[in-house]
């Protein structure tokens, strides 16, 4: 599975790694060498990222599930009458 970015965020994301570059290895980067970064991390990182991400989703989504049982369960009648 590919992992896509709306262009608007693909922008924000090469102009961060430009100015991590910049500001954190005092090393400046230009357009081409940070989109190649970027496409190597995606390609390389994201579906690590991605597959974790789904783990967690997953994870959580049985604990709530889990949780209906616990909060929501209605003890089911005997059939035995308690009244006298």
């Amino acid at each position: 599975m590919a992992i896509r970015f709306p262009s608007e965020r693909r922008d924000a994301v090469i102009a961060a790694l430009q100015n991590y570059f910049e500001t954190e290895l005092d090393e400046p980067i230009g357009d081409l060498k940070a989109t190649l970064l970027f496409e190597f991390l995606l390609a390389e990182i994201g579906p690590s990222v991605y597959n974790q991400a789904i783990a967690d989703a997953q994870a959580w989504m049985q604990e709530r599930v889990t949780d209906l049982d616990v909060n929501l369960y209605a003890p089911e009648s005997t059939g035995k009458s308690t009244t006298g």
